[in-house]
């Protein structure tokens, strides 16, 4: 979620996480249970397991899978070696990827605030600068009038800084604090986390020229009110912000910027967590400042 998806019609939220449990049941004879558990927890599902033995059919059955598995494991790594084509002649890199590696430079030299500030006026410098602005931009302090303008003078360039907080402060209304589940006044309900969070995947250079400098910021979001009986449920999302950087007071600072939906994967069966395990989750693991 960040402050460019809701005034302005983005999506930087997802479409929900997918309901179950999520869980496989793999039932065990008795005796079996008692040894992997330990406590005739059985079939996982409160009682202990009843079905019976595996048939010599069935087992031949499983095993079968189990090659074709291993083998089919086998021919992907064999094949993801050294990226082939049909004929087995290496293929050059796409033009314009960038490895996922980091490049070992330092991403800043120092802080304002919280916010990581100091880049270097390079590739490297405006790619670490639009990740760590995009994860200050989606977070929750955003949603706080004070905390907002302290961010937005940190990240913004002085020559936008009054367009966007005008801006965002009339975006900011009592009915779009409600619409996301948070008081009129945008304080969150009492039993209640507000949670807010990008997390960046990957940054892409789309140009560099001098002083200025546009980076795409793939990313994917936690938003929603976690607790008991909340009506706006934590969500996950994938977004891709572009983010146009000019260099002013000795950094690189924001000018415009946008998101776009996606690229977002396939959602896998992961069961969802309690609103108390969401909530500890992201109160308990902290972010972190990201380099390329």
């Amino acid at each position: 979620m960040s402050f460019g998806d809701e005034y302005e019609g983005g999506s930087g939220r997802g479409r929900g996480g997918r309901g179950g449990t999520g869980r496989t049941r793999t039932r065990l004879p008795e005796h079996e249970a008692a040894d992997e558990y330990g406590d005739g927890f059985g079939d996982g599902f409160g009682g202990p397991a009843r079905r019976p033995p595996r048939t010599s059919r069935s087992l031949v059955t499983v095993v079968g899978v189990v090659v074709l598995l291993i083998a089919a494991i086998a021919f992907a790594n064999r094949s993801g070696d050294g990226d082939t084509d049909g004929g087995g002649t290496a293929k050059a890199p796409r033009e314009g990827a960038a490895p996922t590696a980091a490049t070992g430079t330092k991403p800043v030299t120092g802080k304002n605030g919280t916010i990581p500030a100091g880049f270097a006026q390079d590739e490297q410098g405006a790619q670490s600068a639009a990740a760590n602005y995009a994860v200050a931009l989606g977070s929750a302090e955003m949603f706080d009038k004070a905390k907002r303008d302290e961010i937005l003078s940190t990240v913004i360039a002085p020559s936008r800084l009054q367009h966007y907080q005008s801006t965002l402060d009339r975006a900011y209304t009592p009915s779009f604090y409600e619409n996301v589940g948070l008081k009129p006044d945008g304080t969150v309900p009492e039993g209640f986390s507000f949670i807010s969070r990008t997390v960046p995947i990957g940054t892409k250079i789309i140009s560099l020229n001098g002083s200025r400098a546009t980076v795409e910021v793939w990313c994917a979001g936690l938003f929603g009110l976690a607790g008991e009986g909340s009506t706006k449920p934590v969500t996950n999302g994938w977004y891709t912000i572009t983010m146009e950087l000019q260099w002013a007071d000795s950094d690189w600072r924001t000018v415009n910027y946008s998101q776009k939906e996606g690229p977002a994967p396939v959602g896998g069966d992961t069961r969802a967590s309690s609103a108390e395990e969401i909530s500890d989750a992201v109160t308990g693991f902290g972010g972190f400042t990201y380099a390329r």
